[in-house]
């Protein structure tokens, strides 16, 4: 039973992300429709409305809810909970402290979905591809540390992490940069 758990926990770990990589793309399209037409903004916005919401309250919160329920589950089936402040049990302390953070970030683009739906939109399409890579990096963080667990260095794990951060904002800044150029 317990594999099976950890198979669901994964399953829903996969379709929160898909979500949560999602509902940023949705926000920045929302932003940018903001540059057209007063009618085909409109019409743009309400659509893009209509996707968030199916998005967010259909897969990525239930998802989110799911994850938790199954994660918890499999913890203390697995006595994981029994390892968390041993020193073999660091890689999973400092795994719930990532874990607890995506669940913040969930909740920041909560935030952004709600203003939006209220016809707020506070950020540029370039904050929110900022924003939209936050999930990455959650994401390699944590796959690499439950993978490799104990196995690597806190400082080259960092390092890692670190140098992979600066390559992801070039990548953004570069593509800001074609994107003015092709406009201008």
């Amino acid at each position: 039973m317990y594999y099976y758990l950890k198979a669901l926990h994964i399953i829903f770990v996969v379709t929160w992300f898909a979500g949560m990589f999602y509902m940023p793309r949705l926000f920045i399209y929302a932003t940018e429709a903001g540059e057209q037409q007063p009618e085909a903004r409109d019409i743009l916005r309400s659509q893009f409305a209509v996707m968030m919401k199916r998005l967010w309250y259909g897969i990525t919160w239930p998802s989110a809810v799911l994850t938790l329920i199954f994660g918890t589950t499999v913890l203390l089936k697995g006595d994981w909970d029994m390892i968390v402040f041993q020193p073999g049990g660091r890689w999973l302390l400092i795994k719930l402290l990532l874990v607890a953070g995506l669940y913040f970030y969930h909740f920041t683009l909560h935030h952004i979905f709600q203003q939006q739906m209220k016809g707020v939109f506070r950020y540029s399409s370039q904050q929110l591809r900022v924003w939209n890579e936050v999930a990455t990096i959650f994401l390699i963080a944590i796959v690499m540390l439950v993978t490799v667990k104990e196995s690597m260095s806190m400082v080259w794990g960092l390092a890692g992490l670190i140098l992979f951060i600066i390559v992801l904002m070039s990548a953004i800044k570069i593509y800001k940069g074609i994107r003015e150029k092709k406009n201008s």
